[in-house]
């Protein structure tokens, strides 16, 4: 990914979100000497209401820690401070990652009582599925705000007439324009699309009206041949006939 691009501020931070996602599950399975589940949390809840905490709670703080450790470290490291926008950026970027696992954190509960009543729970705080997470990161990928690649005092809105609104914790932050991935450029590393097969059908990022860029695409039958209706025959060998079916492969001009 080119430095600065929506692309890498994605990249950015769903690598964090992961690296806090495993390290907390590796916890919680008690395959850390430093960390275990979340003791805070036990003996509490609410009688009253007919449940309490227990169970393994996932205790992301350590997660959070280890991840701001490993990751910004080098970034605040490299200047000496966070001074500069690309800087900032990337440490916003990252702990947008791991905002978004706290975020989705969710809470499992399991019944206790005579025959399945439910007379108390028992509950604990568990990560969402990383795929949930990766999902949220997605959305916040397509919203992604650009920023000025001038820091003063703090990150700001490139457009000078949105600078009044706020940037949240969970935004995620860039200060180039993606190249055009559509077109090949060797000195980028893009291969463009031109050739790739695409799905006529979906509307989705293989679809061929997305995947094509507007340059629509050619279609032409595959045939396949192989084994089918296989039987075996006493004794001893497998008889097959031979099978054949033709396809269309629709591929991006």
């Amino acid at each position: 990914c080119r430095a600065g691009t929506r692309e890498m501020a994605f990249l950015s931070a769903v690598t964090a979100a992961g690296l806090v996602h495993a390290v907390t599950r590796w916890c919680s399975a008690g395959n850390v000497t430093e960390c275990s589940c979340d003791v805070t949390l036990r003996h509490g809840g609410s009688a009253s209401e007919g449940w309490h905490w227990g169970g393994c709670s996932d205790d992301i703080h350590y997660g959070m820690s280890f991840s701001r450790k490993f990751l910004d470290a080098p970034f605040e490291n490299a200047t000496g401070k966070s001074g500069s926008g690309l800087v900032a950026m990337n440490l916003h970027n990252n702990e947008a990652g791991r905002q978004a696992v706290a975020k989705l954190m969710s809470v499992d509960c399991r019944c206790h009582g005579v025959s399945g009543s439910c007379a108390v729970k028992t509950c604990w705080k568990t990560m969402s599925s990383f795929e949930k997470i990766g999902r949220f990161l997605k959305d916040k990928y397509e919203n992604s705000i650009q920023i000025s690649d001038r820091l003063k005092k703090k990150l700001r809105r490139k457009e000078k007439s949105q600078r009044k609104i706020p940037i949240g914790k969970e935004d995620l932050l860039y200060v180039n324009k993606s190249p055009n991935y559509c077109v090949e450029d060797q000195k980028l590393g893009i291969p463009g699309t031109q050739g790739r097969e695409c799905n006529r059908t979906s509307q989705g990022p293989e679809g061929c009206n997305l995947l094509c860029c507007g340059r629509g695409y050619n279609t032409h039958v595959v045939r396949h041949v192989e084994r089918c209706e296989c039987k075996f025959v006493w004794c001893c060998y497998v008889r097959c006939r031979r099978c054949e079916t033709m396809t269309d492969v629709h591929t991006c001009k």
